[in-house]
C-alpha cells in the first residue's frame, strides 16, 4: 500500500513539473511575439498577449494550491520537499515574467505611432532574443535537474546586463539629437528593463533549482559570512527603536496575555 501512495505521489510530482514547464512555455511563446509586436506597433497581438497571460495567471494559482495540497497530504522529505518547495518558487518567477511580457505589449500601446531608432530596433531585437534564451536554459536546467546549467544562468546574465546598459545609452543619444520624443524615450527605456528583469527571473530560476538538486541557496553564503562575524542572526527586541506608548500597549493601557484574563 505505501509503495502505491509513494508511485502516486512521485506521478503528482510529474504532472507539476509537467504544468511548469507548459506555463513556461507559454511566456516564452509570448515574449518572442512581443518583440516581434513591438517592433511592428502591432496592437492587435498586443492585445491577444495581454489577455491570455489570464493563462498563466491560472495556472500558476493551480500548481502553487496542489503543491500545498501534496505538502499537507504527503509529507515529504529531502529531495521531494525541496521538489515541491522549488516548484511553489518557480511559479512565482514564471508568472512575474509572464507579467512583464504584458508590461512591453502595454507600452507597446503607448509607443503606437512612433517611429523606432534603427539601431535601438536591433538592440530591441538582441535584448528579446537574449532574455528568451536565458529564460529558456532555465527551465531546461530545471527538467533536466542541471545544477551546473543552473549555476552558469547568473554569468550568462551579465551579457543581458551590458545590451541593457548599452541600450539605455543609446536612447540618450536618440534624445539628444531628437530622434526620440522624451515620453516615448521613458516608454523605450522601460522596455529594456523589462528585458532585463525576465533574464533576472531566469536567473532566480536557475538558483532555485540548485536548491532543488543540492540543497545549495544563494543567501547560504551570506549567513556563513555572519556567522564568521560572530554576530547574532536575530536582532534583540531591546534593540528595537522607541516606539509611541499606544503602540505598544494600546489606547487602553498595557495588553494582557491570554493566561492573565481580563
Amino acid at each position: 500500500m505505501a509503495i502505491e501512495v509513494r508511485k502516486g505521489f512521485h506521478h503528482d510530482l510529474d504532472l507539476v513539473r509537467d504544468d511548469i514547464v507548459r506555463m513556461a512555455g507559454l511566456v516564452t511563446e509570448g515574449l518572442a511575439r512581443a518583440t516581434e509586436a513591438l517592433l511592428a506597433g502591432d496592437l492587435v497581438v498586443a492585445d491577444e498577449l495581454i489577455t491570455n497571460h489570464d493563462v498563466v495567471d491560472a495556472l500558476s494559482i493551480d500548481i502553487e494550491e496542489r503543491c500545498y495540497s501534496l505538502l499537507a497530504l504527503q509529507q515529504p522529505m529531502a529531495t521531494d520537499l525541496r521538489a515541491l518547495v522549488t516548484a511553489t518558487r518557480l511559479v512565482s518567477e514564471i508568472e512575474r515574467s509572464g507579467g512583464l511580457v504584458v508590461n512591453i505589449m502595454k507600452a507597446n500601446r503607448r509607443l503606437w505611432g512612433t517611429t523606432i531608432d534603427p539601431k535601438l530596433r536591433g538592440l530591441i531585437t538582441s535584448l528579446g532574443r537574449e532574455a528568451g534564451r536565458i529564460f529558456r536554459l532555465s527551465i531546461d536546467a530545471y527538467v533536466d535537474r542541471n545544477d551546473a546549467l543552473a549555476a552558469a544562468l547568473d554569468d550568462m546574465d551579465d551579457l543581458i546586463d551590458d545590451m541593457h546598459a548599452e541600450y539605455i545609452a543609446s536612447i540618450f543619444e536618440a534624445h539628444d539629437r531628437g530622434g526620440v520624443a522624451l515620453p516615448s524615450a521613458v516608454q523605450l527605456a522601460l522596455v529594456g528593463r523589462y528585458y532585463e528583469r525576465i533574464a533576472d527571473h531566469a536567473v532566480n530560476v536557475g538558483e532555485r533549482v540548485r536548491y532543488m538538486v543540492t540543497g545549495w541557496l544563494p543567501e547560504h553564503t551570506g549567513a556563513a559570512r555572519l556567522a564568521a562575524t560572530g554576530e547574532p542572526t536575530r536582532t534583540p527586541l531591546t534593540s528595537a527603536p522607541d516606539l509611541p506608548p499606544d503602540w505598544v500597549n494600546g489606547p487602553d493601557g498595557p495588553a494582557t496575555t491570554a493566561d492573565e484574563g481580563p
